[in-house]
């Protein structure tokens, strides 16, 4: 019963937040509490009616109940470490006030001593808990000799003693259990959170790393070479025009491949939109951006797509990216319209415009020619890179519809 107190006056909550089964707890303790009171009613129109003023004590017993099942609501009881509020306090007094004229009026009210018990102990200061029991458990003794009859009988002295002993000893233990549990999961807490950050640290760091290999093996090697050649060029520019012109030329071919390790380079890196939000709201802000052309709009077909891939993200934006690129500069269009359809088993970017379009056969003839970043060449790159395909729909004077199209694999697709 006492634990019935401990859950549904100030634990039912802070329980139920803590522990999905907790309201279960919360009501069998509740029932408890009922089943103890309507008891002490039971006896007191048994066996301690006392005429007129029965129905006085009654009414005092349905304050008392009212007063315990209300407690909850009308003055919670403080969370675990902090101190009890006033509300709380007044209400745990004027509890113990109505209990105790109860005792005095109807012995039968010593039943409801272990709730008492508990709603004393649960979250006050540890030292006042005790001391409250022992001083509960006292007037119980008192009580239960003053209308002892007959001869002396020592159950009376020693069940309630036993009793209260063992619901301090179990109440004040399960209280220092409570308080290492919520250190423990503090400290559980604050690992993770330094862990966390020390992972990422640490993938910063790699990243960091990776970068500067790939700038030196890029980048730093191919001015270096490009330098020495250069500087050999200009000592023999005026004694061995032949050999200078040699020299421009490999610093030209090395410059070249250097330009096409970087834009690999910078092709796999995950593009700033997406670093910063999903693949929906970057092509709608790909789409509101503005600038020269034509005016883009952004339709979704379908829901939102869940959690993508990174590489699967990062090509559709690319693509977009690319074909609205080509739109501004070849196209002559007055709209272009960007169209997000996500399917089951199947994720499409499509990109239409009402330009004078192009022949797809002459460019697809001249693609292996095209050496610019946003060429369709590069485009279906992407897309073959990401596991889809990428198709072209257009004829002169009737537009252009780019379509990039990749499968979701079963989990994604779920």
């Amino acid at each position: 019963m006492g634990t019935e107190r401990a859950g549904a006056d100030s634990g039912g909550a802070d329980l139920g937040r803590a522990d999905p089964d907790a309201w279960w707890l919360a009501a069998a303790l509740r029932i408890a509490f009922v089943l103890l009171l309507g008891g002490s009613m039971a006896r007191l129109l048994t066996y301690d009616a006392r005429g007129a003023g029965t129905g006085w004590i009654l009414a005092l017993f349905l304050v008392f109940g009212v007063l315990c099942l209300l407690g909850p609501v009308v003055a919670p009881a403080p969370r675990h470490g902090e101190r009890p509020t006033t509300r709380h306090l007044l209400w745990l007094g004027a509890v113990l006030a109505v209990w105790l004229v109860l005792l005095v009026l109807a012995p039968s009210a010593t039943w409801c001593t272990m709730p008492l018990l508990f709603t004393g102990l649960h979250r006050l200061p540890v030292p006042v808990a005790v001391s409250l029991a022992a001083a509960l458990t006292l007037v119980v003794v008192a009580t239960e000799l003053r209308v002892a009859d007959g001869a002396f009988n020592p159950n009376l002295v020693a069940a309630p003693l036993a009793l209260g002993t063992v619901a301090t000893a179990v109440l004040v233990h399960s209280r220092r259990l409570s308080v290492r549990q919520r250190r423990l999961i503090d400290d559980l807490v604050r690992t993770r959170g330094e862990l966390a950050a020390t992972e990422r640290h640490a993938g910063i760091l790699a990243e960091r790393q990776r970068l500067s290999a790939e700038i030196h093996d890029t980048l730093a090697q191919s001015l270096s070479s490009q330098q020495m050649l250069l500087q050999a060029a200009e000592r023999h520019w005026d004694t061995s025009p032949d050999t200078a012109r040699d020299h421009v030329r490999d610093a030209a071919a090395t410059a070249g491949r250097a330009l096409d390790e970087v834009r690999r380079f910078v092709r796999d890196l995950t593009p700033l939109d997406l670093a910063e939000s999903t693949l929906v709201p970057a092509l709608r802000a790909l789409a509101e951006r503005g600038g020269p052309g034509p005016a883009v709009g952004f339709r979704l077909d379908g829901p939102a797509p869940g959690a993508l891939p990174e590489p699967v993200e990062a090509a559709l934006l690319r693509v977009t990216q690319g074909a609205l690129a080509n739109v501004r500069e070849h196209s002559g269009a007055a709209r272009a319209v960007i169209t997000l359809t996500c399917m089951e088993d199947r994720i499409t970017v499509d990109i239409a415009d009402d330009g004078h379009g192009f022949d797809t056969g002459r460019t697809a003839r001249r693609g292996r020619a095209r050496t610019r970043g946003h060429g369709l060449p590069v485009m279906r790159r992407r897309a073959r890179q990401a596991g889809g395909t990428l198709t072209v729909e257009s004829a002169p004077g009737e537009g252009t519809v780019v379509t990039m199209s990749v499968p979701l694999a079963a989990e994604h697709a779920a």
